[in-house]
């Protein structure tokens, strides 16, 4: 039966194996993937999914997956290493002082781009 998040039922009595059955019909290819484990890296979080069922879905040129599984979240911490020449680069291509761009660099994570940016703003 394929239900939604709320578990409202969207298609009754219809098993993975019929979906994909209809799927193909369709001209959509559906392919069960044998996964243990499914990570989902972001910016400042890692999204985990235990014992996952993945199919992934093929259809008009477009490859998808649909990932189903226990979720959970865990937060990241990740410490960027923010060196001399870095700030000195910013610093000099902003016009600005060190202390500005270390603050700058720091607020960005690292990135010197979006730390000039900063500066471009103003």
């Amino acid at each position: 039966m394929i239900v939604d998040k709320i578990g409202d039922c969207l298609l009754p009595n219809m098993d993975i194996k019929s979906m994909g059955k209809m799927l193909a019909k369709m001209g959509i290819k559906t392919d069960e993937i044998n996964a243990n484990r499914v990570l989902i890296e972001c910016n400042d979080k890692t999204i985990i999914v235990e014992e996952p069922q993945v199919v992934k879905i093929i259809g008009q040129g477009i490859e998808s997956f649909q990932v189903s599984g226990n979720i959970k979240e865990v937060e990241s911490n990740i410490q960027v290493e923010i060196t001399d020449d870095d700030i000195k680069l910013v610093a000099s291509k902003a016009n600005v002082s060190e202390d500005e761009a270390k603050v700058a660099l720091e607020e960005s994570k690292g990135d010197i781009a979006e730390a000039l940016l900063k500066f471009k703003k103003e």
